[in-house]
């Protein structure tokens, strides 16, 4: 692949291209709504919802992020419990328009961290993980995360957002190993989280 102006490009995996054509179209249109990209996203909408929705959290940006997001994120694993295909998302988030700039800056933060993913994915592996039943099941990992994320901790969203960065990449490119490893990640990510929380709790004990 090349660029315009005809140097080579490094090749990219699915998700970073997802993201490069997002930002593209956005650019275009002069503002994107957040419904709008998930739509131009075809048979990956289901991995990427999960993948656009977690990496604001690690964007700085003003604002509660990862509160809003957090949220928007469990009400979307909750359909992929129930065997949603498709994603519904209430239309305060789902017309929220997202300018180009906001996009670039969440794309210039995200594609380090998800190019690191794509470069251990091989579709194919473990085909057993990568079934209809098992997209249902992660769900109940996909809404733990989110919680966490929706979690006031501070710098607690780096582990919750790398492992759903991780769970929607072996998604769209089908690799049951690197949906092992998002699974493990998870379970780390919880345990961590509630040693925070238990610590965090017990300071405010200690300072009454």
């Amino acid at each position: 692949m090349s660029d315009r102006n005809g140097s080579a490009r490094p090749s990219q995996g699915m998700a970073t291209a997802r993201l490069r054509e997002m930002l593209e179209l956005a650019r275009e249109k002069g503002s994107l709504s957040i419904g709008e990209a998930l739509e131009t996203m075809g048979r990956t909408s289901l991995a990427f919802t999960i993948l656009f929705l977690a990496i604001p959290a690690l964007t700085p940006i003003p604002g509660p992020f990862g509160m809003v997001f957090g949220t928007a994120l469990a009400l979307v694993s909750l359909q992929i419990v129930a065997g949603g295909r498709k994603v519904w998302l209430p239309a305060v988030i789902r017309n929220r328009q997202v300018s180009p700039a906001a996009l670039d800056l969440v794309v210039r933060h995200a594609v380090p961290v998800i190019a690191r993913v794509e470069k251990v994915v091989r579709a194919g592996r473990l085909k057993a993980l990568t079934g209809p039943t098992v997209q249902v099941l992660l769900g109940i990992p996909v809404f733990l995360l989110a919680v966490v994320i929706a979690l006031p901790i501070p710098f607690g969203n780096i582990l919750p957002v790398f492992s759903l960065v991780v769970l929607a990449v072996a998604l769209m490119e089908r690799d049951g190993l690197v949906t092992l490893i998002g699974l493990l990640l998870t379970t780390v990510t919880i345990g961590v989280t509630a040693a925070l929380l238990y610590f965090i709790q017990a300071m405010i004990v200690t300072a009454y």
